[in-house]
């Protein structure tokens, strides 16, 4: 069951940063593509973490989770802050 959520939500996450950069492309709107990007780094976020508990268990790839989490939310801040329109 967990591999099946795993792939669920990275499935989700992937198609989220699809509909968000193709939109952004269509519009033009800023926010569109930091939330684009955002969900692309969350993606890698959900494949990194099924490399982690699935593909390699006993490897400990939580430092580079974290790290891609943390890329993502500080590009939606980014955008969310910085990004006038």
């Amino acid at each position: 069951m967990p591999e099946l959520i795993y792939l669920l939500c990275t499935v989700t996450s992937l198609i989220c940063a699809w509909l968000l950069l193709r939109s952004y492309r269509r519009s033009g709107f800023p926010l569109l593509f930091w939330s684009g990007l955002c969900f692309s780094a969350l993606a890698l976020n959900n494949m990194i973490l099924v490399l982690d508990k699935l593909v390699f268990p006993d490897v400990n790839f939580s430092i580079w989770r974290l790290s891609s989490a943390l890329v993502a939310l500080l590009l939606l801040l980014y955008g969310l802050i910085w990004q006038d329109d």
